[in-house]
Order: structure tokens, then sequence, then C-alpha cells
């Protein structure tokens, strides 16, 4: 891949994590990947679905029930996923001609704005509780709530930042709702794999690298994705052969979650980091020497179901740090509601500028 650019590394490290989660719309919260399957006439999605499209208009959120996740959204929009990450992307395009260090205080005045007016999206648990605080005047260093969910919302950061370092500081900080050590390690961990593919590192080498700078959890995830990667294709196992692998291969990594609701929660297919991490780097490695592999990785993380837009984030900044914005079909760029929005932003940040 040593003929892409780096700018063309960074666009595709924004622009991957944003059509992966415009292509999650549809069926985002909904846990049953057959179900997906037939609603997309039996082959993987191909074109950017308004929330529950072909499923009735709802999804199927485990322990949240039936319901339309993005009211406000239409197909070629965004989940909350990708509007965090657009949300972060216009502060620091805000800030862009003084470079200076991540600052939440000075980012939550634009954050609250987007939040009262037509936010569209779902908002999510952690994110209510926090808004709560900030107009209670809690201090932005004790915000946030204790949520194991992966959320990463830094991704345009790799175009205004050089460094790892300050990278992780803003995939942290950008995570100012949450405070849950894992969640916020999965955040530095796509940020730390993703700066290094960005520099030249196959995605491969980079997950294997962080994993052992990580240590501990994340090193434990990263082992159990890579062999269940292996597994998936080895063409002696039983895995192999099966026609949803790819739903059971993310619904093995992580526990069943019986939280008292009507069903227990697949938590390798829902929001916390022990399921959306090892899932992610299973669908990167699985896809990353491909032909097609960014489009083929992000159709197979959309068609399992579940918080695809939380992996697809992942799947997608990494993948596109890896093929470079133009592995990007021509038709999703087309159709994506903020492509040309973004772009302009994207080209005032340091590194493209």
């Amino acid at each position: 891949m040593s003929n892409i650019t780096k700018e063309e590394k960074i666009k595709g490290t924004f622009f991957g994590a944003i059509v992966a989660d415009a292509l999650c719309l549809g069926s985002h919260y909904e846990y049953d990947a057959k179900k997906i399957y037939q609603a997309y006439g039996e082959k993987p999605i191909e074109k950017f679905m308004s929330p529950g499209e072909m499923m009735g208009g709802q999804t199927h959120g485990i322990g949240w029930g039936e319901r339309n996740y993005h009211p406000g959204k239409k197909a070629g929009g965004t989940t909350d996923y990708g509007d965090y990450n657009i949300l972060v992307l216009e502060y620091l395009a805000a800030i862009a001609d003084t470079p200076r260090p991540f600052n939440v205080a000075n980012m939550i005045p634009h954050w609250m704005k987007r939040l009262e007016n037509n936010w569209g999206s779902w908002v999510c648990t952690m994110t209510k509780e926090t808004y709560a605080q900030v107009k209670q005047g809690v201090p932005v260093e004790h915000l946030g709530g204790i949520s194991n969910a992966m959320a990463i919302r830094h991704v345009a950061a790799h175009a205004y930042y050089d460094s790892e370092t300050e990278i992780i500081d803003v995939a942290r900080k950008s995570m100012f709702t949450h405070k849950d050590v894992h969640a916020l390690g999965g955040a530095e961990f796509f940020a730390r794999v993703t700066h290094r593919v960005i520099n030249g590192i196959s995605p491969s080498d980079a997950i294997q690298m962080v994993a052992v700078d990580m240590g501990g959890f994340f090193a434990d995830k990263v082992s159990q994705a890579i062999a269940k990667y292996k597994e998936a294709t080895d063409e002696n196992s039983a895995l192999y052969r099966e026609k949803f692998a790819d739903d059971l291969a993310i619904t093995s990594m992580a526990r069943l979650w019986d939280v008292g609701r009507s069903e227990p929660i697949k938590v390798g297919k829902a929001s916390p980091t022990e399921g959306t991490l090892p899932g992610a780097v299973y669908f990167i490695l699985k896809y990353a020497n491909e032909e097609d592999g960014l489009k083929k990785a992000l159709q197979a993380n959309a068609m399992v179901g579940g918080d695809n837009a939380s992996r697809g984030i992942a799947i997608g900044m990494v993948l596109g740090a890896y093929k470079g914005v133009d592995a990007i079909p021509l038709e999703w760029k087309e159709t994506l509601d903020e492509w040309d929005y973004c772009e302009e932003m994207l080209d005032t940040l340091p590194l493209l500028k």
C-alpha cells in the first residue's frame, strides 16, 4: 500500500469511519443478523439505508426494545457515533489556525448547542448524564458516567495532531462522557493503531504492537480476536462453513449478559468494549489484505448488527488509513450526506492544509 500518500491515508481514516457508520444506520441495534440478511435481499448491503429501512422502520435493541433509535435521520446520515466525530471535526476546524492541545472545556459549549438543536440521533445514557452534570456546574475533570461502551470520537484528530501522544490525549478527552477504563482504553487502542497505520505499519503489525504496549485486558482481547479470525478463515473449521460465520464469531467473543430485561444481551455484538474491540479487530484482520477489503469489511460489519456503528468507526478508521480515501466506493462518497461539508473542514486542518 506504499503508493498511497499520507494525505490520502488521513482522509481515508476520517471518511472510512464516517461511511462505516452511515452504512450501519439502517440496522443499528438490530441484533438478529438473519433478519438483516433477509431484509436486505439475502446479500450484503450496497447502499445507505434510513433507520430500520426494509425492517419495518424499527430495530430490536435488546434490553431497550423495538424502536427507531435515530428518528431525525435518513439514508446517507450518520448515527450518534458519526455525529460525535463530525462534532469534534467542527471544533478542530474552528481552532485550525492556531494549533493547540485539545481542550474539552472549550468544546463543551459547541457540544451543548449541537445536542439542543436537532441532534436527530440516539442520545446515549452517558451523554444525557454528562449534559445534566454540565448544567449543574460539575467541573470538566469530573464529568461522565461509568459506562464500558466504546465510543470513538477523535477520528478528525489524525488530521490535526502529528504525534501519537497528542492523538491519545484527544482519544481519551473526546470521550469526556465516559469514565470507564476499558471504554477509554478502547479509544486509545484504535487511536494508536490508526496513527501507526497512517505512518506505514500494516494493520496486523500495528494491532499486535499496540496490544503488547497496552497489555492486560487489551492484549487478551486482541489474542482472542486473532484466534477467532484464524478459526473463521481456516477451511477445515466448522466456523468457516457456517453461513453466518461473522455473526457467530463476534457473538462468541464475549459473554451473554443477563440484565433482567426481556432477554440476555449478546455482549459480543453490544456496546461494551469487551465485545466491540475484539469484534472490530476481527473484521480488520479478516479483510485488510483483500482487494476490496475496506468495502467488504464495512458491509460484513453492518450485516452482523448489534452495535455495528461502534465497531464500524474503528474498522473504518484503521482500514481507511491503510487503503486510503480512494478505496471508498464512489456511490458511497456521492450519497453520504455530509461528505462535502466534512471535506471542506478537514482540508483546513494542519496536516491536510
